[in-house]
């Protein structure tokens, strides 16, 4: 599935800048053109998508949740 498939219409292009790793959840912080995106998601999924500082991703808004794809 491409990014453009997904249903969301939000989605800020940026460099994670920062991750804050917990034992179950981890922050992410994305800087982007408009400012800083945080997203809070499993430290399974910063692991899995190997997030990285400097890593290029898209920071996916629906309503009160932040979801990351990474480029």
């Amino acid at each position: 599935m491409s990014i453009q498939a997904i249903n969301v219409r939000n989605q800020f292009r940026g460099k994670v800048k920062e991750i804050i790793t917990g034992d179950v959840v981890s922050e992410v912080d994305v800087e982007t053109p408009w400012g800083i995106v945080t997203s809070v998601i499993t430290s399974r999924s910063v692991r899995d998508l190997d997030l990285k500082v400097g890593s290029e991703v898209v920071a996916l808004v629906k309503s009160t949740e932040v979801s990351i794809a990474k480029l």
